[in-house]
């Protein structure tokens, strides 16, 4: 009898066991299929890219969550602590959610993460300077824009990466320019807007490097009237769209591919009436975005077929609140956790140019030899920082100072300037780079043949860091 009690106490409490494993295992998937929201009350911000009060940061907005399949149900307030949250990425495994916030108006902006089971948030960084635009990196870890006091540099927004505790902060962008909405790409790369602050403003342009800062590089600029408006979404198709906004102050949904971002540019919602506020991933070929038909109407939530360029019927509209951002909570596949080259204990870095007389035909969009350049200049942030010969073949090989910001222009035999100087460069600790020519188009790639530059030791720039101001030392 007592066995049998026993037997039958223990398949009682197997039994609650299992059924509370597979409670808990549902409550945990309920979120998957929904949809996180950005709500915003009033007109849509329209600053600039550098102060406090601009288009990333969105007053009084909260996170809810909607069930697509019933839309006129009861929202979930994820976010009703908050004085201002915005921003939202989804972990790879749909069960976190990473964004932006303020507890209190007067606070600075910090990451946080949720528990999509339980609304449980935690505070990741602790600056005293804002920080926005949060996304996941593959081995814990996660990518962010913090607004920096640059003094003579100009303020503005540089990207840092931390760990999920918030950890091992380290900053990966060093050039006078702001950097906000970033994504992690598939191949583990870092998809962000770049916008050069000095000498002159520029146009915003999706610039993309690897986690640790290296190899940055163009990715799309669009035609002179494109102002990109949003973070980009990488689509299972090969396509990456995003909201911009033309000459007309319209919001378009832009497509571009991934293999040929420069040369691929597609306006897919041409035709087509209205402003696109931000566009997100759903499934397939099918979007979600922020859709409204006129100034006079608020941003409700819609779903868009890329693939027929249609835009279908709204998924969720408010009397209230705008509909600014949304996400869907699906697990997907984790990007490539990218190895870095970077070693903070090596204060210096490698560049070769392969040739400066190649330069790409921004009318033609080809890749031409211009004769004449057979020197080149280095230009600090306020001043040259000397002018050296290049080798026969046109090529150098330089060893910088890391972190250091710096650009490149060429002069022929009569010092005349060919070329530049170009855009904003900077290397990071220990890390080897190389270019085919300047302002090249960045889909060649280099010839076969060794600069005769590399078979030489590189020359040494150097230089003196003082306060914010950058000036040529000698090294002997």
């Amino acid at each position: 009898m007592a066995d049998n009690g026993m037997r039958q106490t223990l398949f009682t409490l197997l039994t609650i066991l299992c059924f509370s494993t597979f409670f808990i295992s549902c409550n945990q998937k309920s979120k998957e299929g929904m949809l996180v929201l950005t709500q915003m009350k009033g007109d849509v911000p329209a600053g600039d890219y550098t102060s406090g009060k601009m288009w990333r940061y969105l007053p009084t907005a909260r996170l809810v969550t909607l069930q697509p399949d019933n839309p006129k149900g009861t929202l979930q307030v994820l976010t009703p602590d908050f004085y201002s949250a915005c921003g939202p990425k989804i972990a790879y495994d749909g069960r976190f959610l990473l964004f932006a916030g303020q507890k209190n108006e007067n606070d600075t902006w910090q990451i946080w993460e949720m528990d999509l089971s339980n609304k449980k948030t935690r505070q990741v960084t602790a600056s005293s300077e804002n920080c926005i635009d949060p996304d996941y990196l593959p081995g814990n870890k996660l990518v962010f824009s913090k607004l920096m006091d640059k003094g003579t540099l100009k303020s503005g927004h540089m990207l840092f990466t931390c760990n999920l505790d918030g950890s091992k902060i380290s900053q990966i962008t060093f050039d006078p320019s702001t950097y906000l909405a970033s994504t992690i790409l598939q191949d583990g790369r870092v998809l962000t807007i770049g916008k050069q602050l000095l000498p002159n403003e520029k146009k915003g342009a999706f610039k993309v490097m690897r986690p640790d800062g290296t190899k940055q590089e163009l990715f799309f600029k669009g035609d002179p009237t494109t102002s990109i408006h949003s973070p980009a979404w990488e689509m299972g198709s090969g396509k990456i769209v995003f909201a911009a906004s033309n000459g007309q102050n319209q919001n378009s949904i832009i497509s571009i591919d991934y293999n040929r971002p420069l040369h691929s540019m597609t306006n897919l919602t041409e035709g087509l009436q209205g402003d696109f506020y931000g566009v997100s991933t759903l499934q397939d070929e099918k979007l979600l975005t922020s859709y409204r038909a006129n100034k006079d109407n608020l941003f409700s939530l819609y779903e868009f077929d890329a693939e027929a360029k249609t835009l279908g019927k709204p998924i969720y509209q408010d009397e209230t609140y705008q509909i600014l951002e949304a996400v869907a909570i699906k697990s997907r596949h984790r990007p490539k956790k990218l190895p870095s080259e970077v070693n903070p204990e090596v204060e210096t870095a490698l560049l070769m140019c392969q040739d400066i007389n190649i330069t790409a035909m921004e009318d033609e969009g080809n890749d031409k030899t211009v004769e004449g350049a057979t020197r080149f200049e280095i230009l600090g942030i306020d001043a040259s920082l000397g002018i050296w010969d290049t080798e026969k073949d046109g090529s150098f090989y330089l060893k910088m100072p890391a972190d250091t910001p710096f650009r490149i222009q060429t002069i022929d035999g009569n010092n005349q300037i060919v070329n530049g100087p170009g855009s904003w460069l900077y290397l990071r600790p220990n890390e080897r780079r190389g270019c085919v020519g300047c302002h090249q188009n960045n889909e060649m790639a280099p010839k076969n043949r060794q600069p005769l530059a590399v078979r030489k030791d590189p020359i040494q720039i150097g230089f003196a860091k003082n306060g914010n101001d950058i000036e040529k030392y000698v090294i002997e």
